[in-house]
């Protein structure tokens, strides 16, 4: 039998040990059970956790999910039974390691250092896969790779994230899409966001996208449409050029996937975000990133393998786009 194959050639200790093919619960813990190269050297795609959750503005916790959602990963295989992508057979995967930070209470200090650590990636060319941590680090993921002029995005969330500064301080969790887009690192007309739900204060979120024209399918929308229409209308709107998928945790209803910072009823279930994140095949994605994955409220681990579930959903979308810039 193939697995047996795999499992005898995992018996030596010399350099053609493959630890993706090692019993599931051995090893260290890496991310899809990638090698680990911090280097860069040599990746085509970068696995790595950014575990900061100092921009929440309620529950924290999202700082263990890049350790939480690397122990539930161990459970991914290499080829998609829809696709058929291999992501491993088409680029090099790698755990790069997680951000660091010099100052981990400083959100200022934070940003700077999240920033500098995608810098790298940019720089050598890697294409980043991050999982957080809560939603303020894309905004400073964007900021490290954003090179060319403003993207796309695909935002699957339960919020807009498009909030101003909190007591003056814009790097938090309900801001990275207002910061990005007013940056100039975001196309607002071509960015979705798929799954909006819950109750605001104010109007603030809503009308800001209205007022920069940021299509926004809210759940009861996206209800009446199904997946293959609300996927024909983000493609539509994203089009062909560059852009990014960010996927955080509690678009999920929260009886599927408590372990989040701010859960909101009345969410999308798995198999709706697998066919949304399956429907952007083809895009010409340049990064992505899961977050909001908080493991003190994910009793039994269920959030975790959400989280790890859909990196390897957007894992096999990175290297399907990423193998047809170089071909």
């Amino acid at each position: 039998m193939a697995e047996d194959r795999f499992f005898n050639a995992c018996v030596s200790y010399d350099a053609d040990y493959d630890p993706r093919f090692a019993p599931r619960f051995a090893e260290l813990a890496t991310f899809m059970r990638a090698p680990y190269k911090p280097d860069l050297v040599g990746v085509d795609i970068g696995v790595c956790g950014v575990p900061f959750d100092g921009g929440a503005t309620n529950r924290v916790g999202a700082r263990h999910g890049p350790r939480s959602v690397r122990d539930l990963s161990s459970l991914m295989r290499a080829t998609h039974h829809v696709s058929r992508i291999n992501p491993f057979a088409l680029c090099n995967v790698a755990d790069v390691g997680d951000a660091r930070f010099n100052s981990l209470f400083d959100n200022a200090t934070v940003e700077a250092d999240i920033v500098a650590f995608f810098a790298r990636f940019a720089e050598a060319g890697v294409t980043p896969l991050s999982i957080g941590g809560d939603h303020s680090i894309t905004y400073a993921i964007l900021k490290g790779i954003v090179r060319d002029g403003p993207v796309g995005l695909v935002h699957i969330d339960a919020h807009t994230d498009v909030l101003g500064p909190i007591q003056g301080v814009r790097f938090h969790h309900g801001s990275p899409f207002r910061n990005a887009i007013e940056d100039g690192l975001l196309d607002p007309a071509r960015m979705v966001q798929i799954g909006i739900r819950g109750a605001h204060n104010t109007s603030e979120a809503w009308d800001f996208c209205a007022r920069h024209g940021v299509r926004v399918v809210y759940v009861e929308e996206f209800d009446s449409l199904g997946v293959a229409r609300t996927v024909e209308i983000a493609r539509g709107i994203v089009g062909q050029g560059p852009a990014y998928l960010s996927f955080d945790i509690d678009a999920l209803d929260p009886s599927i996937a408590p372990g989040t910072g701010t859960p909101e009823a009345g969410g999308l279930t798995m198999r709706e975000a697998q066919g949304l994140v399956r429907g952007m095949r083809g895009l010409d994605l340049i990064g992505a990133d899961v977050v909001e994955v908080s493991p003190p409220f994910d009793p039994g681990t269920n959030t975790a393998l959400c989280g790890a579930t859909m990196a390897y959903e957007l894992l096999c979308l990175l290297a399907e786009a990423r193998a047809a810039r170089r071909g």
